[in-house]
C-alpha cells in the first residue's frame, strides 16, 4: 500500500479515536505503543492535512447568515430566526419570545395584531413574562371577533390582555369578523366604532400578522366567501382572513364580507412582521414571503432552512 495512504489512514484512525469517541491522548498512546507527544503531534498533522476540520460555530451566526440570504431574495428587512424546541409547544414558547423582543428591537409603539395559534401563544408567554418597560404605547387588533370559543380568534381579549402585559392603551373594535352579508359588513363599516379603529390603522407603526397554511382551521366560511376560488388560483396560505397563492398573490373575491385592516392600509404600515408557528409550512411561507408584504420576520430556522436550500 502507498506509504502516503497508510500514514493518513493512521492520523485519520487517531484524529476519530480522539475527536469524535471522546478518548484521551495517553490512552491513544497507550493503545497505539507510542508515547503521548507522538499523539499530539498526529493530531496536529491531522489538522494540517486537511483530515480534520475544526468549526465554530458562534450563537446566532446560522441565524444571521439565513437572515442574509433571506434579505437578498426579499422584501424581508430582519427577523428572528429560532431553534425547534423538543416538542411544538416549546417552540412556540420560543417564537413568542423571539416576537417580542423584535418589537423591542424595532422600537414598536402603535401596533396592530393579528389572530391565529401563535398569538394566542404570544399572548400566554407574555402573561408569563409580563413586559412592563416596552416600547409600545398602544395597540389594536387588526381584524373582527370571531364566533368561535377558541381563545387564539378573540382579538379584542388578546389585545386587552397584551396592551395589560406591554403597559399600552388598548383599543378595541367591536365588530365581528364575519358579518352575514356582505350588506351587513357595509353598515357596520359605516359606523363610529369603525372610523374610530379604522383611524388607528391608518396610524399603526408595527403589525404582527400570523402567517397560516391552506386549506385552514378554521376555516372562515371560505367557501362562502370565495366559491371554488381558493381552489382556482391555488392558495397555500392565509394571513389574517386574507387567503395568497404559491406566487404570492393575495386572492381577492368579487364579495367579501370579512371585516379585517384592508389590504392597501395594511401595504402602508413600516414594519409588518410575519409571524409562523412550529406548523407553519414551507409552502405557506414561500408564498408570504413573494407577497411582499413582509418587512419582518419570525420563525423556525428549520423552516427557513428548507425553504432557501
Amino acid at each position: 500500500m502507498n506509504a502516503g495512504l497508510e500514514k493518513q489512514k493512521k492520523l485519520s484512525y487517531v484524529a476519530r479515536r480522539y475527536y469524535l469517541e471522546g478518548q484521551k491522548q495517553s490512552d491513544i498512546a497507550r493503545e497505539l505503543g507510542v508515547s503521548r507527544p507522538l499523539v499530539s503531534r498526529m493530531l496536529s498533522e491531522a489538522r494540517e492535512l486537511g483530515i480534520v476540520e475544526i468549526t465554530v460555530h458562534e450563537p446566532g451566526a446560522r441565524a444571521a447568515r439565513l437572515l442574509e440570504r433571506l434579505r437578498m431574495a426579499s422584501s424581508i428587512q430582519g427577523g428572528v430566526l429560532v431553534e425547534e424546541g423538543p416538542d411544538n409547544d416549546s417552540t412556540n414558547r420560543l417564537l413568542s419570545q423571539g416576537a417580542v423582543e423584535l418589537l423591542r428591537q424595532l422600537g414598536a409603539r402603535r401596533l396592530g395584531v393579528g389572530w391565529g395559534y401563535l398569538i394566542g401563544q404570544l399572548v400566554t408567554w407574555l402573561e408569563e413574562n409580563p413586559q412592563p418597560d416596552s416600547t409600545v404605547t398602544d395597540i389594536c387588533p387588526l381584524v373582527g371577533n370571531a364566533s368561535i370559543p377558541a381563545r387564539n380568534y378573540q382579538s379584542n381579549e388578546n389585545v386587552r390582555l397584551m396592551a395589560q402585559q406591554l403597559g399600552a392603551s388598548p383599543h378595541f373594535l367591536y365588530l365581528p369578523a364575519l358579518p352575514d352579508s356582505l350588506e351587513e359588513k357595509q353598515i357596520l363599516c359605516s359606523t363610529e366604532v369603525y372610523r374610530q379603529i379604522h383611524h388607528q390603522w391608518e396610524i399603526l407603526d408595527t403589525a404582527l400578522v400570523n402567517i397560516g397554511d391552506y386549506p385552514s382551521s378554521p376555516d372562515f366560511a371560505s367557501l362562502v366567501r370565495y366559491g371554488g376560488l381558493l381552489q382556482q388560483q391555488r392558495a397555500c396560505g392565509r394571513m389574517l382572513v386574507y387567503y395568497f397563492n404559491e406566487t404570492g398573490a393575495v386572492i381577492q373575491p368579487e364579495q367579501d364580507f370579512a371585516i379585517q385592516i384592508p389590504i392597501e392600509t395594511l401595504k402602508r404600515c413600516p414594519n409588518i412582521i410575519g409571524v409562523c408557528s412550529a406548523n407553519t409550512s414551507a409552502k405557506a411561507l414561500g408564498g408570504a414571503l413573494k407577497s411582499g408584504f413582509f418587512t419582518h420576520i419570525v420563525a423556525r430556522q428549520e423552516l427557513l432552512r428548507g425553504l432557501l436550500e
